[in-house]
């Protein structure tokens, strides 16, 4: 799968990142920041090929694309049989709202959106290809995390934007920063993944919005997060990105973990 995928993006890569030098790269970024979401469940007996296609996104499998993947783990699932340690009503929600900005009659699973802007099913490659190409020729404002510190329950980062100009047709945006898991994994002991070890990466444990910027201006701020006590600092990774609240779509995004450098 991840062979396919490099290959069919390779032409294109090359052109996004030529357009990117000059319109969607900044504070010595050298790749095209892309938020990939994926709704997903250990109830759900489809879902683990996804969980795999996105552990792949995550080895950054593209020259010139930097994925900030989430794995977000919804909670209609658990009357099946198994209770998904990582199901989130909150994370059910958020998935109901693209639903509706979709026009999809429903929910499912597993179900990959990219940047805010584009659905299909996630363990669809080639509707990844075709989602990424277009998310690479698009730019995006300047979003950098950085001293990232966990201190028992908390995490603290600095969290800074670059300005929300009008120029790309967007009037405001909201913050979002998405506490995650680097991995996790479960022994399923029922449901319809009876038996099976599932792995898992970047999965979301708790996600905020933590401003609003409007044309013009910049997100500058430290930011403190509650964390689940006895969180592992080495196992988290902080993902922030600005969404568009009435169109969806994401026009920034940064990932960090706690014990490495900055990425963006």
């Amino acid at each position: 799968m991840n062979t396919r995928l490099v290959a069919a993006l390779a032409s294109v890569t090359v052109m996004a990142c030529m357009i990117a030098g000059q319109n969607a790269l900044a504070w010595g970024q050298d790749r095209v920041p892309i938020l990939v979401e994926l709704f997903t469940s250990e109830g759900c007996s489809s879902c683990p090929p996804a969980d795999v296609f996105l552990q792949k996104l995550d080895d950054q499998p593209v020259a010139g694309a930097e994925f900030v993947v989430l794995s977000e783990h919804v909670d209609y699932w658990n009357h099946d049989g198994w209770k998904d340690p990582y199901s989130s009503s909150d994370l059910t929600d958020r998935q109901r709202n693209y639903a509706t900005r979709f026009h999809l009659e429903s929910v499912y699973t597993p179900q990959m959106v990219l940047d805010g802007g584009k659905e299909f099913s996630g363990s669809n490659v080639k509707e990844a290809q075709k989602a990424i190409a277009e998310a690479l020729l698009q730019p995006k404002i300047a979003l950098r995390i950085s001293q990232v510190t966990v201190e028992q329950n908390r995490v603290r980062a600095h969290v800074e934007t670059g300005p929300l100009e009008s120029s790309r047709g967007v009037r405001a945006a909201d913050v979002y920063v998405a506490v995650a898991l680097n991995h996790a994994e479960s022994q399923v002991l029922r449901g319809e993944n009876a038996n099976r070890h599932l792995t898992h990466t970047a999965v979301v444990r708790k996600l905020f919005k933590v401003g609003k910027i409007r044309s013009g201006e910049q997100f500058v701020r430290e930011i403190e997060l509650k964390v689940e006590t006895g969180s592992d600092p080495h196992n988290l990774r902080l993902a922030a990105f600005l969404q568009d609240p009435d169109s969806g779509k994401i026009v920034g995004v940064a990932v960090k973990t706690a014990d490495s450098p900055a990425v963006h």
